[in-house]
């Protein structure tokens, strides 16, 4: 008796759940390790040194870089096979924004190595060697997912899944250790500005990890040590990004890809000008308010105050502009007929994914400054301003993120023969403009199979063709005996033309201006600009350090979700 089609494929498949499983509980293991010796430096453990962490992550990056280069060997010498690509993942502006960071991200290396030069009395070898080790694993690793991110592995499945998710789980864990760092930093200037609020029953104790030695050239550490800092969101976001793709690569492994062509979707400034004019002034503003709150902020306790009221008005201005845009999309999509693509895609699952995972942690940021000032005894003028601002944080993640998951689902317009059939105009000797053919026949190619001519098309512009009287008489006397016929279909086919390009040119401004504005709000908390450390109010209400540790945890999800969002608002614009 012949076994059924679909048994093999069942039974073959246990093998490669089983990796898939193991593979990511030895991720999972990995991290966690690293995350407890991070926690462990961080809270100053017994017996555990920066040294010691720094020793881990730089063993993670060699053993990446080992499997990296093992991989692009294997491709180079089966260069000539044809491979399955999943046309889905590793999109190209995706691929220029991780390159972007990760050149900012050789800058922050470089800066270190000078820091390290410059306090070589007194750090470990470890500082040194970490940083020139980071940036050979970003060079290398950025070349690794221009060339192989759409890579969808077939052979060595077991050995590739346990290297790639090597690879996740290392960025994930230098992204954690980024994190840290640039909190811890954070932290030490927030407690400085307690005392310029009126905070001054809480207790100050700086974390400084800084070495304890002389530098031996002032101005220049001075310079790396600043630097560094202002690097760090950058370094945070290209590892961020790195792991995502890594994981969609994993997700990939084994998949059976469905071949069909992808239609190319590039970017394209025309018709998106009052969007991206709107999107460019929040944008100027923003830099400018975050320039004035850094300045202003920790000054006295009355710049301190008029800093955190100038944000939050702010805020409240472009959130609510952004909720309305939101809104509008949303209405556009109730009014359209078009059907959702639910065909499998990892990209595009783990995108929706990371939208509403990391809205969690601005929400979760929200809802605690919302209890804090329902149950605060005081209430300086300032914090009523938070109010309105967390409430709008909560409705604008809800609203963005339901315009962004129904848009990367929604199934790309295609084009049919309304849209396709195309006017030809001929001129004739009178100058007179006359129309041959229904759009119809011509794009078939009956118009041109009858009259033995190839039909002169236009798309936006005129062309016309010589003709001889006869043929003018002949074309002319057919047209009046037709013009009732197709005057009615002519005038529904543009009236609906019309319709659909004045919607798109709506989403596609909409999408834009939200691109914008999501930058815009990245850079306020990516640069040090945190009301919900500087406000005080919560720290009052659920004491300093549980509110600290909330803060830390939710911040960097919170800044993530931003630059996530831009990035699926630009595709979003490329596929409307």
């Amino acid at each position: 008796m012949e076994k059924p089609a679909g048994c093999p494929a069942v039974g073959g498949s246990y093998p490669q759940k089983n990796a898939e499983i193991l593979s990511s509980q030895y991720g999972i293991n990995l991290f966690l390790a690293g995350l407890l010796l991070t926690f462990a430096w961080a809270v100053h453990a017994v017996g555990i040194s920066k040294s010691h962490l720094l020793s881990y992550l730089i063993t993670l990056m060699l053993i990446q870089l080992l499997w990296m280069l093992w991989y692009l060997c294997r491709s180079c010498t089966q260069r000539r096979l044809i491979r399955d690509k999943d046309t889905h993942a590793g999109a190209r502006w995706l691929k220029c924004g991780i390159t972007l960071f990760a050149v900012i991200t050789l800058i922050l290396d470089s800066f270190k190595i000078g820091y390290y030069i410059d306090f070589s009395n007194c750090l470990s070898p470890t500082e040194g060697i970490f940083p020139v080790t980071h940036a050979v694993h970003t060079i290398l690793q950025v070349y690794f997912l221009w060339c192989h991110a759409k890579d969808v592995i077939q052979s060595f499945k077991t050995l590739e899944r346990f290297g790639v998710i090597h690879s996740v789980f290392t960025n994930l864990l230098l992204w954690t250790n980024g994190v840290l760092t640039e909190s811890k930093h954070q932290l030490n200037e927030h407690k400085e500005r307690l005392i310029t609020l009126g905070f001054g029953n809480i207790t100050i104790v700086l974390d400084d990890h800084a070495p304890q030695c002389n530098c031996t050239t002032t101005t220049l550490c001075s310079i790396f040590s600043q630097g560094i800092y202002y690097l760090y969101p950058f370094n945070i976001e290209y590892h961020i990004l790195a792991s995502t793709m890594l994981y969609v690569l994993w997700k990939n492994i084994g998949r059976k890809v469905e071949h069909h062509q992808q239609n190319k979707t590039p970017f394209k400034f025309h018709g998106i000008t009052v969007g991206m004019i709107f999107g460019l002034i929040v944008l100027t503003s923003t830099i400018a308010i975050v320039v004035v709150y850094l300045i202003q902020i920790g000054g006295s306790k009355t710049k301190s105050e008029l800093a955190l009221t100038m944000f939050y008005l702010h805020a409240i201005f472009v959130l609510a502009l952004m909720c309305t845009a939101g809104i509008v999309a949303l209405l556009i999509y109730r009014l359209e007929d078009r059907s959702l693509d639910n065909s499998k895609n990892p990209a595009r699952k783990l995108d929706a994914e990371l939208l509403v995972g990391t809205a969690a942690g601005s929400w979760l940021l929200s809802w605690g400054s919302i209890l804090a000032i329902i149950c605060a005894q005081a209430h300086p003028k300032y914090t009523w301003y938070n109010l309105p601002y967390s409430i709008l944080v909560i409705i604008e993640k809800y609203i963005q993120n339901l315009f962004i998951i129904e848009s990367i689902h929604r199934e790309q317009e295609k084009v049919n023969d309304d849209i396709k059939t195309l006017r030809i105009v001929t001129i004739s000797r009178g100058s007179t403009l006359s129309l041959t053919p229904l759009y119809k026949e011509i794009y078939n190619g009956r118009a041109a199979h009858d009259t033995g001519e190839v039909p002169c098309l236009f798309k936006g512009s005129l062309c016309g063709t010589e003709n001889d009287g006869a043929s003018v008489a002949k074309e002319e006397t057919g047209q009046n005996n037709s013009s009732v016929m197709h005057s009615a279909s002519d005038l529904s086919f543009y009236s609906r033309n019309s319709v659909t390009n004045h919607k798109r040119r709506i989403l596609k401004n909409i999408a834009a201006f939200l691109f914008l504005c999501n930058l815009s709000l990245w850079i306020p908390p990516a640069f040090g600009c945190r009301p919900e450390y500087d406000n005080g109010l919560e720290e009052i209400v659920f004491g300093f350090e549980p509110w600290i540790i909330v803060v830390n945890l939710a911040m960097p999800f919170s800044i993530f979700y931003r630059m996530h969002s831009a990035a699926s608002l630009f595709e979003v614009n490329c596929k409307t």
